[in-house]
């Protein structure tokens, strides 16, 4: 499968695959909506995949995709424009990537390293987290719904609650169920902003309205909303902890 927004890419890719009989395209997506669909009703073994494209990346389409059967997820080839986007990781993790512009004969190499890798896949949500720079936060969150995604922005985002292995999104008065842990979650946030006040909860810093007492050593979190979240004594510490430095960024002098 070709996911790329750039038609000349693909056809690109497209031509550069005819020289293969013994591999069908069996799909090519223009945008990551497109691909986490495909993907599922193709099932490809490989996957050439664009990283950088509008409204979800070549990472957010990784991460939205479940594993299908012993094998697993499809070994990927990157494909990307822009050589900062972690290259060392995507080389030990990656069956390969491909630096636009790339000749035939790199493609070439990258095709035959995929041929012989095609048993080792590993899973795509595990290679979408170390292809990410290290210090690299994401902007937003992907979450699949059947065939739909839902894309939140961070900003939005205003809790998040674990539920087994799942973590339930709350943004906007809405819910979303992602199947992440919350210490996982927990490691892509920026703790400036977003802080872990319960083993079960986390909470965007600015919809905090007020904590309160609720019971001999707990505390509970009101948001703006109403919401009324546990807060743990370690996570009433990491809380103080994190409004003290909000607002010694705010107010740097006195």
């Amino acid at each position: 499968m070709i996911v790329d927004d750039e038609e000349l890419a693909r056809g690109f890719l497209r031509e550069m695959l005819t020289a293969h009989p013994e591999i069908e395209i069996v799909a090519e997506c223009a945008n990551g909506f497109e691909a986490v669909k495909a993907i599922a009703e193709a099932d490809p073994d490989l996957l050439f995949l664009d990283v950088q494209m509008p409204k979800l990346d070549g990472f957010e389409v990784l991460e939205l995709i479940e594993p299908r059967g012993p094998e697993g997820t499809p070994a990927v080839i990157f494909v990307t424009a822009y050589d900062q986007y972690a290259m060392r990781a995507f080389d030990a993790h990656a069956v390969d990537y491909l630096l636009k512009p790339f000749s035939a004969e790199r493609f070439e190499r990258a095709l035959e390293r995929a041929k012989a890798r095609l048993g080792e896949r590993r899973p795509a949500q595990e290679l979408a987290r170390e292809a990410r720079a290290p210090g690299e936060r994401p902007q937003r969150l992907a979450v699949r719904d059947g065939t739909r995604v839902h894309v939140i922005p961070l900003e939005k985002l205003d809790y998040a609650e674990a539920q087994d292995d799942y973590v339930a999104l709350h943004s906007g008065g809405k819910s979303y169920l992602k199947q992440q842990t919350i210490g996982s979650l927990e490691a892509l946030l920026d703790p400036a902003r977003f802080v872990r006040i319960h083993r079960s909860a986390i909470v965007n810093l600015e919809r905090v309205a007020r904590i309160e007492p609720y019971a001999k050593e707990s505390r509970v979190a009101i948001l703006t909303d109403g919401t009324r979240l546990p807060v743990s004594r370690s996570g009433y510490a990491r809380l103080l902890e994190a409004m003290g430095d909000s607002q010694g960024n705010r107010n740097t002098t006195r």
